[in-house]
């Protein structure tokens, strides 16, 4: 097929059927709503939905077909390049978590690989990462940041801490780590003044530290 033209569902038809057959199965497509559906003496019917590319209405169409059967797949075209690769990796996730198996139709040569298979999904819990998440939540001061908000100016547990720091030094001076951390309550406010992330400190003599000479005339903002 000619990468220019914009492939239609009926081209991802062939492959997949052809694919069923392969397996054992008698294969009709448009019965009823169900683009693709394969059959294999008494076992479960399998039903493919086809699109052109990952759209919701992929998933709403897929998630009802599995009123008839447990075994329901998308099926979409390969495509190409990064963009391609991190969606497919996105939905194959989602794919697993909604109990449906996905396909992908090379159409250059009609080549269908399985990401993977309908079956029940238990999803693995991760704790280290509720740990941080309600680590981040306790240190927290108040509820500063709008949920939905993009990751440009928001104000973590690290950078309220790092704002303590700056407002210390900018009424007393230069100081040291210790003093500063007991001051403010900040555990690690020498490690956060030595490593600078936000290039508020400089070092000021030995374990002393003060406020970069850029940063001596600014107010202390969020």
């Amino acid at each position: 097929m000619n990468a220019l033209v914009k492939p239609r569902e009926t081209d991802l038809y062939p492959p997949v059927k052809g694919f069923l057959e392969r397996l054992g199965y008698e294969v009709k497509g448009e019965i009823g709503a169900v683009d693709v559906m394969a059959c294999k003496g008494n076992e479960d019917p399998v039903i493919v939905e086809l699109k052109t590319g990952f759209a919701l209405s992929l998933f709403h169409q897929a998630v009802a077909r599995q009123a008839v059967t447990d075994w329901v797949y998308v099926a979409v075209p390969l495509g190409a390049g990064k963009p391609f690769a991190s969606s497919l990796k996105n939905n194959t996730k989602l794919c697993r978590r909604l109990g449906l198996g996905l396909l992908t139709v090379r159409l250059a040569d009609g080549l269908v690989q399985v990401h993977c298979d309908p079956g029940p999904f238990v999803p693995r819990k991760s704790k280290a990462r509720r740990g941080r998440l309600l680590k981040e939540f306790a240190r927290r001061q108040g509820d500063p940041s709008r949920g939905g908000a993009t990751r440009d100016g928001l104000v973590t547990a690290y950078r309220q801490d790092a704002m303590r720091l700056r407002a210390y030094l900018e009424a007393h001076g230069p100081s040291k780590g210790a003093v500063v951390a007991k001051a403010t309550g900040v555990e690690h406010a020498t490690r956060m003044m030595r490593e600078d992330h936000y290039g508020w400190f400089v070092r000021h003599g030995t374990g002393l530290y003060a406020l970069a000479a850029q940063d001596t005339t600014r107010a202390v903002k969020p």
